[in-house]
């Protein structure tokens, strides 16, 4: 775990996002560990899923699946789980770090019942379960429209935001992916590779990879350069350099590279770009 949280003002937020919305929420850590919900006991409906060992260790690697999703997405993320109820998942963001999760559910969002009881008994029809209870506590779960979901789903990530911005977690500092995501922010205007990483770290490209996908969505290479990218979107907004001068304070010695860079990643060239927002 690179990130240490205030456990009792997350609980206290936790409970004020439940009494809210009515809909449990949690928080993993980096690992996808759960730290805290509230409500604390997990549904009926969830139990039962669980009380198969298949059906809890889908759960297990639905929400593992959902958090790199969102992570790699860097934002909000929507679904329905493996048991057919919808979740929804926002990364927490310490920088460019991932340093956690929140995720709300599990919410019957259907139609009708009868749709929704047919969904799930197919989705679960491999576990060894009590149908009959999950039938009975399928249909205690309050229907939510999809409007109330998304509301919801605005509110977790405002309370993500929150939760950082009133320093209810730190990072770690002598964490590895933290120390990276700092010598990359520092340097990203140089020449700057894996490799060079790599030697700077003492670590394998293997293990580089891995840390950048669990923090960025993509390679360090592709990171790097949306890092350029985005500096240069901030100085052609601002209109006062010429267009070899951004390239040279992003890190581009090849003028000529640097519009084509920035004309496949943001879709147009840099004239353009700067003509259209005006």
């Amino acid at each position: 775990m690179i990130s240490s949280f205030d456990l009792t003002k997350l609980n206290a937020l936790l409970r004020d996002f439940y009494n809210l919305t009515k809909i449990r929420i949690t928080v993993f850590d980096d690992s996808f560990r759960e730290l805290a919900a509230y409500p604390e006991q997990i549904a009926p409906f969830c139990r039962i899923i669980r009380s198969d060992e298949r059906g809890e260790a889908e759960c297990r690697r639905c929400d593992a699946r959902a958090c790199e999703i969102a992570a790699r997405r860097h934002s909000l993320y929507t679904y329905r789980c493996h048991a057919g109820l919808t979740e929804s998942i926002a990364p927490l963001y310490l920088g460019n770090v991932v340093i956690g999760y929140l995720l709300f559910g599990h919410v019957f969002s259907y139609a009708s019942y009868e749709e929704g009881w047919e969904e799930i008994e197919r989705l679960c029809r491999g576990y060894r379960i009590d149908f009959k209870a999950l039938k009975e506590a399928c249909l205690k779960q309050p229907m939510i429209s999809e409007d109330y979901i998304t509301s919801a789903s605005h509110i977790l990530k405002a309370v993500a935001s929150f939760l950082c911005l009133e320093r209810m977690v730190s990072l770690k500092q002598q964490e590895l992916p933290v120390r990276i995501d700092e010598y990359i922010t520092a340097h990203y205007t140089e020449p700057l590779d894996a490799r060079s990483l790599c030697r700077e770290f003492g670590i394998g490209k293997t293990q580089l990879y891995e840390i950048a996908r669990q923090n960025y969505g993509v390679g360090v290479a592709e990171h790097i350069r949306n890092l350029r990218m985005e500096k240069a979107k901030r100085l052609l907004r601002e209109g006062n350099l010429l267009l070899a001068e951004i390239a040279a304070r992003c890190g581009y010695k090849d003028y000529n590279y640097f519009i084509a860079v920035f004309k496949r990643v943001v879709g147009v060239s840099p004239k353009r770009y700067a003509r259209e927002i005006k």
